[in-house]
């Protein structure tokens, strides 16, 4: 596996904070004009998922004027700010209306996320923003469960084969559970943990995001394939999406 750069270390590692700028908002911003795009089927665009080429979860209109990308961390605090406080006003005012489409691609900083996101995708298309928001919503839940283990049971990851480490660290967060609770069974879960192609598909996201936008770190986005930045705060990424969609 590609994963050697994935060092294992202390639980402290995941009380870090993530270093994306939240810069401030423009008060100034154009208000929204755009005419909503109608969904297909009378339906809602939000429920319209899809899974990108570079590894990402796309919801909404795939032609949509504006494209947003997220580059998020499954244990990065702003990223979960950003999703209690910016997520729900994203999409109801701008992906259900059909007007931005919004793409989640992980950016795994440990080992630790590379288990959480491992299991956010394990739902596949129809259960990866479910979850994902999930696991943002008790971070502090499952992060402080892994923040607890005793330091020999910390030490005994380092020796292990990565799948092994992977699936400990999910039990060790109650992360299988809490994935079986929404629709994820274990044996699933435990599949997704051991996949090998899944895990370096993660590495090479990582790799691409570092070597295309050179991203400071997370939550980063992007509007239209370019790196806005000072926008990890909703206040501060919201007018950006009202200039793009007024261009």
């Amino acid at each position: 596996m590609k994963i050697s750069y994935l060092i294992l270390g202390s639980a402290a590692l995941l009380a870090t904070a993530c270093n994306a700028e939240k810069g401030a908002g423009n008060s100034a911003a154009p208000e929204v004009t755009a005419t909503p795009v109608a969904a297909p089927n009378n339906g809602d665009w939000s429920t319209v998922i899809s899974k990108t080429a570079e590894g990402g979860f796309l919801m909404g209109n795939p032609n949509a004027k504006v494209k947003l990308v997220e580059f998020g961390s499954m244990t990065c605090p702003h990223c979960a700010e950003f999703e209690e406080r910016g997520t729900k006003a994203l999409i109801d005012n701008y992906v259900k209306k059909g007007l931005v489409s919004f793409e989640f691609r992980n950016y795994v900083r440990d080992p630790f996320d590379v288990a959480a996101s491992l299991i956010a995708r394990c739902g596949g298309e129809a259960g990866f923003f479910g979850l994902t928001r999930g696991l943002y919503a008790e971070q502090r839940n499952w992060v402080g469960k892994i923040q607890a283990a005793d330091q020999a049971t910390m030490q005994s990851l380092q020796t292990m084969p990565p799948a092994q480490q992977f699936s400990t660290i999910a039990d060790l967060a109650g992360l299988k559970q809490f994935a079986a609770m929404r629709g994820v069974p274990r044996a699933k879960a435990d599949a997704c943990l051991a996949d090998e192609a899944a895990v370096n598909q993660l590495v090479q996201m990582n790799s691409d995001a570092q070597s295309t936008y050179d991203i400071p770190g997370t939550p980063s986005f992007l509007i239209n394939g370019k790196l806005v930045e000072q926008t990890a705060s909703w206040d501060a990424l919201e007018p950006k999406l009202k200039e793009a969609l007024a261009d």
